[in-house]
């Protein structure tokens, strides 16, 4: 009774990671949703009413009582089952529903009714868990279509402005974006000057300056310059509506990936029916006595039947995903976790994945007479009223520098080129090296070719300049980076040496940015300036080599490559939505190095399976034996079978223990 309540209590406090990541109200909203799904609501009632059978029986009430509530148990879990394993058999298939609900009502049926509820609460929980991901990941890729605005500025041949909904724009069509508005279509710019937030598609961390010629996608942010757009897609061919499809279709046509053992089931399922039916009725046939023909047929059902097995596969997966949960990894499914150890290759997405997220000023380059303290100082304060990235890197670079940011005045901003205010009385220019092209070059003014050169040395490395000048002279420039996480370069060593493969990085931000990180992180091959599409087809490049990926991301436009990867793996923290639930498991913590770990703990609990399995065999092989070919009593076959069980489960549980952590921490270590 112990081990089975163990059990059942790791099944059901999984996801407990993900919902204490998120607020109270998220984590009520997704209780909500999984208990609008009737396959949880029985599965919830027909736990209830075994536990309750079980107080009952264990305190000592009436037989009829706890019978009833078990009986109930059976009638709130099994139906679905059983009418799934009806229909199977009118489609001439056995599927291992039935022979569970069969094994059942024949437990209860030779007095042993709790075997049989035990059966059913796993089977019922195991598809109430099965169809809220499901449920999930479906709502999340609906929701992705909100990021695309309902509605759209169009414009007349005349000039005019007409507000109409955005899947009504036809190619052809001109739009206008203001400052702060989405994108409603995949359009190139006619008119205006702006910096587009694209980190939805192509995961930069940084906006991108648009202007004539320059092609925008539906659901990118729009910055501080107005726009005039042309649309040149239909609102169901744009990027993100591909997206959607990817998605989509990539999670349809994966193949669906079972456990080791129910990879036998059909197999099983009909050896231990017909066997039972040619127990029973070959005896007969031969003038056997039914009372003990029966009795001996459903004896070696209940001794055949997989609930050792099922034990013996599950508690060492469930146990490995609630050890994982408590580290910060979130594995969403046994499956899941049992074929991490199969991971032949992974691949990372870049920007917030192997990197922080957002720019960093990683060097300040005086000029000529300047110090690194004023140019820093000058540069945030021209930047304090500004609301881009660059703006808020500089402004947090003065104050880990101790610097007061100055007040600035006469403050404006020109997209794709910077700002510009006054602080202190002084002008000062912040942005884009072409802020340069104003002063060329001369023999009386070298200041100019310097910060010109200290720039180029920047963009060189994939890293992003930012000059600053002081009334009208070059005095400084900036270099902004996205930070690599600190535990990257160890992690992808970690897994060089698990998998035998170096890792794979697949991002849509420059080849130089690209390189220089790739240089970092100890990663050799690099795909740069990829699409979500792009991304797709280098996992399915990988795959056709008989490769099994892993891919990690945690953006929108990593979302179809985690689908229609063998295993996906989200960013917890920064993670869209979709990424989170695309994704089959997620690092709740943003902790790549439990990565390695994880792959470390599947293999570890593996190996128990595989344990547990020739334990369960050999016991239901002796008893089987001893039933077919000796007398086996009712009360030693089930006391064997309930020993198998007890053995297997505890031995799965020892990986709940802090210690096999450590050790799978060790394992995977670099």
């Amino acid at each position: 009774m112990q081990v089975v309540f163990l059990v059942v209590t790791v099944t059901t406090t999984s996801p407990r990671p993900s919902a204490a990541a998120l607020p109270p109200s998220a984590s009520r909203g997704v209780a909500a949703r999984a208990w609008a799904l009737t396959e949880v609501r029985w599965a919830a009632l027909a736990t209830a009413l075994f536990a309750a059978g079980g107080v009952a029986h264990l305190l000592g009430a009436p037989t009829p009582v706890w019978w009833a509530l078990y009986l109930a148990c059976y009638a709130a879990g099994g139906w679905e089952p059983a009418l799934a394993g009806l229909q199977a058999l009118r489609e001439r298939t056995l599927d291992v529903d039935l022979l569970m609900i069969v094994a059942a009502l024949g437990a209860a049926g030779i007095g042993q009714v709790f075997d049989g509820a035990l059966l059913i609460v796993i089977f019922a929980t195991s598809g109430a868990l099965e169809a809220f991901a499901t449920a999930r990941t479906a709502d999340s890729v609906r929701a992705l279509l909100d990021v695309a605005p309902e509605q759209a500025t169009r414009l007349s041949t005349d000039g005019g402005e007409t507000v109409v909904n955005t899947v009504d724009l036809r190619v052809g069509d001109l739009v206008r974006v203001r400052p702060g508005e989405r994108i409603g279509a995949d359009a190139v710019v006619v008119d205006g000057v702006s910096e587009v937030d694209q980190a939805t598609i192509t995961g930069e961390p940084l906006p991108a300056a648009r202007s004539v010629g320059d092609e925008v996608f539906a659901g990118t942010l729009n910055g501080t310059g107005t726009l005039v757009v042309r649309v040149h897609r239909a609102a169901g061919e744009s990027v993100i509506a591909r997206i959607v499809a990817l998605v989509e279709q990539a999670s349809a046509t994966k193949a669906k990936t079972q456990l080791f053992i129910e990879k036998v089931e059909q197999r099983y399922s009909i050896g231990v029916v017909v066997a039972t039916l040619a127990l029973f009725a070959v005896p007969l046939a031969f003038g056997a006595d039914l009372r003990s023909t029966l009795l001996r047929a459903m004896t070696f059902m209940i001794v055949a039947s997989p609930c050792a097995v099922v034990l013996a596969t599950m508690p060492p997966l469930l146990s490995a995903i609630a050890l994982a949960g408590r580290h910060g990894v979130l594995v969403k499914s046994a499956v899941v976790m049992e074929h991490l150890a199969d991971t032949e290759v992974v691949a990372f997405d870049k920007t917030g994945t192997l990197t922080e997220g957002h720019p960093r000023v990683v060097d300040v380059r005086p000029i000529g007479d300047a110090c690194t303290e004023e140019v820093l100082r000058l540069a945030a304060g021209a930047e304090h009223p500004s609301e881009h990235p660059v703006g808020a890197a500089v402004r947090a670079a003065a104050q880990d520098h101790g610097l007061p940011v100055p007040a600035a005045t006469d403050f404006t901003s020109v997209p794709g080129r910077g700002v510009r205010a006054v602080v202190d009385g002084r002008q000062v220019a912040v942005g884009s090296p072409v802020l340069l092209d104003d002063r060329p070059p001369t023999a009386a003014d070298p200041a100019v070719a310097q910060a010109r050169a200290v720039a180029a040395d920047a963009q060189a490395t994939g890293h992003t300049a930012v000059v600053v000048i002081v009334d009208g002279a070059s005095v400084g420039v900036l270099t902004l980076a996205d930070r690599i996480r600190a535990d990257a370069a160890t992690t992808v060593t970690a897994l060089t040496r698990l998998t035998g493969a170096r890792p794979m990085l697949l991002t849509g931000d420059n080849p130089g940015a690209a390189g220089h990180l790739a240089a970092e992180a100890g990663i050799s091959d690099v795909h740069a300036g990829l699409l979500p599409q792009d991304k797709v087809d280098r996992v399915r490049a990988a795959q056709t080599d008989g490769r099994r990926v892993l891919l990690v991301g945690d953006g929108v436009n990593d979302a179809p490559a985690l689908a229609a990867a063998d295993l996906g793996v989200a960013m917890g923290r920064g993670g869209s939505d979709l990424a989170l639930q695309s994704s089959d498991a997620v690092l709740v913590r943003d902790d790549l190095a439990a990565l390695p770990t994880a792959i470390a703990l599947s293999r570890r609990a593996r190996r128990l399976v595989k344990a547990n399995l020739i334990i369960a065999g050999a016991f239901i092989t002796v008893l089987v034996c001893w039933d077919l070919f000796g007398d086996l009593p009712l009360p030693l076959g089930v006391a064997g079978h309930e020993g198998s069980t007890v053995i297997v489960g505890l031995n799965g549980l020892r990986l709940l223990a802090s210690a096999a952590w450590r050790r799978a921490q060790t394992e995977g270590a670099p």
